[in-house]
């Protein structure tokens, strides 16, 4: 670690290759200094205080952080350096398809044309904007099977409690009070918070040994009440299920819908469809299957399409191709209505359709194919070091488990997990899903080359090692990173927010 005086008369440390102590910009503050100059107003604050009511203003002034711009731009380049992202190195998180994204795609989410336009603008001033959006319903719905789309929700949640909303919607208009939604526990996680936002009970339906809903254990849950099923094809196990035309048929013949949560969707493009599954309902995790960004709470993308008898309750409007050959907004009489301020988060579902052309037919089908080939290699390849939790084929995701070094060692999936950090690999997915226990989720995706598979399961095997010979600097994992392992439980629950003095 280096020291550099500042010209106030302070010193900040200056971290090199993300270590060391980062100060806030506050301890970094000089009065008099500023990274931007603004021209003044012109109005005198006797008369600010004249236009604003005294009921409205701060009688305190509000402490600001007084910095240049070198010192602004080197303090969050510093901690930029101290993060992980996809643009780094390999993501394996299981379920939440953490994967590279195209740059070309984020040159054409760049490109005035698209990012200069306003939402509110009428329709015969952004025609192209309004035929992307046709496009990518269109090529959405050819993946999926469906007949129809919306794509204002603004993520795989939005996407989720929007599917539900059309569920209640086509249950309400049919004068057809129904109450429970059954969700395998296989399922993906946010998908029982979904069905409680949307006014349904949940009814949990298990697995059987292996892996897949209990056929006979999802029958007799099946009622008149009964408003539909939420289903997760391949499951978080990393699962197909495939009896999943009996389960469509068993749904169906109480009234029921079956809603696809296309968490994993990256698993069968190209192969199948859920349209062709029996579906009414599909949601899509455009961040996930088509690359866009993804993490950090947003923005995300959750297009979601039907089948033919739910098209008017889609949430509008909706971009339409007119009959004269131009490009309208339209919305139905039964629609939903908005579930985004305006019509979704427009640059992402851009990178999308760039996504989508730029791979074709065939290079999703691709996409598909190799996502699950390195699934199954790395699940193949640990077999003798992490065991998946059902020793079959998988497919983009591969469930291992850590229950023989915890029983053997003391080091459970999360010590596993930490260490990998020490290794230059972010953590996969711990502990879930919850049916299996010690669970370690890789999704290695298809953009991850054979070499950095062969990293990974090296950087496994060396941790597996490690347990053997010397558990317990496992337990300390990491220790060679910025920051050392954290009670995230404790950190969760317990949450101690600070402020200086000042009130900062």
């Amino acid at each position: 670690m280096t020291t550099e005086p500042l010209a106030g008369g302070r010193a900040i440390s200056a971290p090199l290759l993300g270590h060391g102590t980062e100060p806030t910009l506050f301890e970094m503050s000089v009065a008099g200094r500023s990274a931007i100059q603004l021209r003044t107003t012109g109005v005198p604050a006797t008369t600010l205080h004249d236009l604003v009511p005294a009921a409205h203003l701060n009688p305190h002034v509000v402490a600001i952080a007084e910095v240049s711009e070198r010192d602004l731009v080197g303090h969050f380049t510093r901690l930029s350096h101290r993060q992980f992202s996809v643009d780094l190195g390999m993501y394996p998180l299981g379920s939440c398809t953490m994967k590279y994204n195209p740059k070309f795609c984020d040159a054409v989410a760049a490109d005035p044309g698209f990012n200069s336009v306003h939402p509110g603008a009428p329709a015969e001033l952004i025609q192209g904007w309004l035929e992307l959006l046709v496009e990518l319903e269109e090529k959405l719905c050819a993946v999926t099977g469906m007949s129809a789309a919306t794509l204002q929700p603004a993520a795989g949640a939005a996407g989720e409690l929007t599917g539900l909303l059309l569920m209640r919607a086509y249950h309400d208009a049919n004068g057809d009070a129904r109450t429970r939604v059954l969700i395998p526990d296989s399922a993906h996680g946010t998908n029982p918070a979904s069905v409680t936002l949307g006014g349904y009970q949940v009814t949990t339906i298990p697995s059987n040994s292996r892996g897949l809903v209990d056929l006979d254990a999802l029958k007799a849950a099946l009622g008149p009440d009964v408003a539909g099923i939420m289903l997760t094809n391949p499951n978080t196990l990393g699962l197909f299920e495939e009896e999943i035309t009996e389960i469509a048929e068993a749904v169906h013949d109480v009234g029921g819908l079956l809603y696809y949560d296309g968490a994993n969707l990256n698993a069968i493009l190209g192969v199948v469809r859920p349209g062709d599954m029996g579906f009414d309902i599909v949601h899509m995790n455009l961040h996930k299957t088509f690359a866009t960004p993804h993490g950090g709470g947003g923005p995300g993308a959750g297009p979601v399409a039907v089948s033919e008898r739910l098209v008017d309750f889609l949430p509008g409007p909706r971009a339409t191709l007119a009959p004269h050959g131009t490009y309208e907004w339209k919305k139905s009489a039964r629609s939903i209505g908005r579930v985004h301020g305006w019509h979704g988060n427009a640059m992402v579902l851009a990178r999308a359709l760039a996504y989508v052309n730029v791979h074709g037919g065939d290079g999703l089908t691709r996409v598909a194919h190799h996502a699950v080939l390195n699934a199954n290699w790395l699940r193949k390849r640990l077999d003798s070091t992490l065991p998946a939790a059902h020793d079959r084929v998988c497919m983009h995701e591969c469930v291992l488990t850590a229950t023989d070094l915890k029983a053997k060692y003391g080091v459970r999936g999360l010590d596993v997990a930490k260490g990998l950090l020490e290794e230059g690999f972010h953590s996969p997915t711990v502990y879930f899903p919850l049916i299996v226990e010690e669970a370690l989720m890789f999704e290695p995706t298809e953009t991850e080359s054979l070499q950095t598979l062969k990293a990974l399961a090296d950087a496994v095997e060396r941790i597996a090692q490690r347990a053997i010979n010397d558990p317990e600097s496992l337990h300390r994992a990491p220790q060679t990173t910025p920051v050392s392992r954290v009670d995230e439980a404790r950190a969760a629950r317990h949450l101690i927010p600070t402020e200086d003095a000042a009130g900062r």
